[in-house]
């Protein structure tokens, strides 16, 4: 009985989330490919004003974290006011932060764009880019909180939709706008910025569309002004070491593109496909990451602690096995990748071999996300992942990476291998910590 209960719930998450993330890697994969026909530039430019918005999406997954942590394990006793604040607190925190990013790359995309690349060819293109795509941060920061609040109430399915919608929109515009099809101008950069405004516009009309259905959660005015003191405590509590984890781990990542930016376009281009490819690939590993929260939560708010822990092991289980079979397939692709790019020979170069190393980083990849992504926070155990990713990438990797680049000036190759092995070096530490089972919390409040 436990393991149909087990099964139905997993692949009721994991399906419509691998989904939702696949769609999304599919943009980056249109825009590389779009971007590749027009020339290397374009691509390596794109590829790096992106980055801003991968430091944005650190800020938004943060606070849809500390969403997620409460709303699964309210939600799994049915508070739905209480779920209501929580998005109403989510709201709260992320309107400002979406408004800050959009005014910076409206009024300052070439001193974004210098911090990535001293490139003055990349810093144009990556400033125009960055212009047309600014008002796409407001758009998801809010549609992205209560898409987070319809997975963890039931509707992944939705959500899903909602998403795969807005990716396919974005790949449908950049055609147009990129190569000015039809009755559109040829925009070439700008084009696939404005394209992803348009989609996450739309994204949010569906969303907002949705919310205004009877018996759906709302999102209500007076729970984002008046926060109630102790759930607004709670969310810090957990979501502020999510937080830190995020920015930790993801401007360390952003590190290495800043590394790699510096050592020339051709390592550039190669790095930005090979993470297009990876993240294509580990699709159902963020799959399972996401569904590993929400099912582990919802038993932990219902007091279900043993179930939750056998489910957590399980959860393990399948995501190595997930990242067992990622691997093997980036290996697969290799031979058929320059089928699909026309980047220069040098830079093929250092993407077959990039392509190697993605495929043993993504086994630990999925251990990892499952375990400090979705088992440690769903039951309040956010401090860790912090700390880890903190030692793990600027104690080690980042001055690693640049000490080999710009001290011992080794090739790009020697690089590129030395930041990616954070991933594998934190699993011993990930296992000790899982064992303590000091994740195993009931996080809800009666009186709330």
């Amino acid at each position: 009985m436990k393991d149909d209960v087990f099964k139905d719930k997993l692949f009721k998450l994991v399906i419509p989330i691998a989904l939702q993330q696949l769609m999304v890697a599919l943009v980056g994969f249109t825009d590389a490919v779009m971007m590749g026909f027009l020339n290397q530039d374009s691509l390596s430019a794109v590829s790096l004003a992106g980055q801003v918005q991968f430091v944005f999406y650190l800020f938004v997954f943060a606070t849809t974290s500390g969403v997620s942590i409460l709303s699964a394990q309210y939600w799994g006793i049915k508070d739905r006011d209480t779920v209501e604040k929580i998005l109403g607190i989510g709201l709260k925190i992320v309107t400002p932060i979406s408004l800050l990013f959009t005014f910076m790359a409206l009024v300052f995309p070439k001193l974004l764009m210098k911090c990535f690349t001293s490139d003055e060819t990349l810093i144009a293109l990556g400033a125009d880019y960055l212009r047309s795509v600014s008002f796409s941060y407001l758009f998801l920061g809010i549609s992205q909180i209560y898409l987070c609040i319809m997975k963890n109430c039931g509707h992944a399915g939705k959500c899903s939709l909602i998403s795969s919608f807005s990716v396919i929109l974005n790949i449908l515009f950049n055609w147009l706008l990129i190569f000015g099809v039809g009755i559109f101008p040829r925009m070439e950069v700008s084009g696939a910025a404005l394209a992803t405004t348009i989609s996450k516009a739309a994204e949010l009309i569906w969303t907002i569309i949705v919310m205004l259905k009877k018996d759906n959660l709302k999102i209500r005015l007076k729970y984002i002004i008046h926060t109630e003191k102790v759930l607004m405590k709670d969310y810090l509590k957990y979501a502020l070491p999510v937080l830190g984890n995020q920015l930790a781990w993801g401007m360390g990542f952003t590190m290495y593109s800043v590394i790699l930016g510096h050592m020339g376009s051709d390592a550039t281009a190669a790095n930005s496909i090979a993470n297009i490819i990876k993240n294509l690939v580990i699709c159902v590993c963020q799959g399972v990451s996401s569904a590993t929260a929400v099912i582990l939560g919802a038993e932990m708010g219902k007091g279900n602690l043993e179930t939750a822990k056998e489910y957590g092991s399980r959860l393990c289980r399948i995501s190595l096995i997930c990242g067992l079979v990622s691997g093997g397939v980036i290996l697969c692709v290799i031979p058929f990748v320059p089928l699909f790019t026309s980047i220069s020979a040098t830079a093929q170069s250092y993407l077959r071999i990039m392509l190697v190393v993605c495929s043993y980083y993504t086994v630990g990849k999925a251990m990892n996300m499952t375990t400090i992504g979705g088992i440690f926070p769903s039951g309040g155990d956010s401090r860790f992942g912090f700390r880890c990713d903190t030692i793990t990438m600027w104690c080690v990797t980042v001055p690693i990476g640049l000490i080999f680049a710009f001290l011992l000036k080794l090739p790009v190759m020697a690089v590129y291998i030395a930041i990616n092995i954070d991933e594998i070096i934190k699993l011993p530490a990930v296992y000790k910590h899982y064992k303590k089972y000091s994740w195993l919390n009931n996080l809800t409040r009666a009186d709330t």
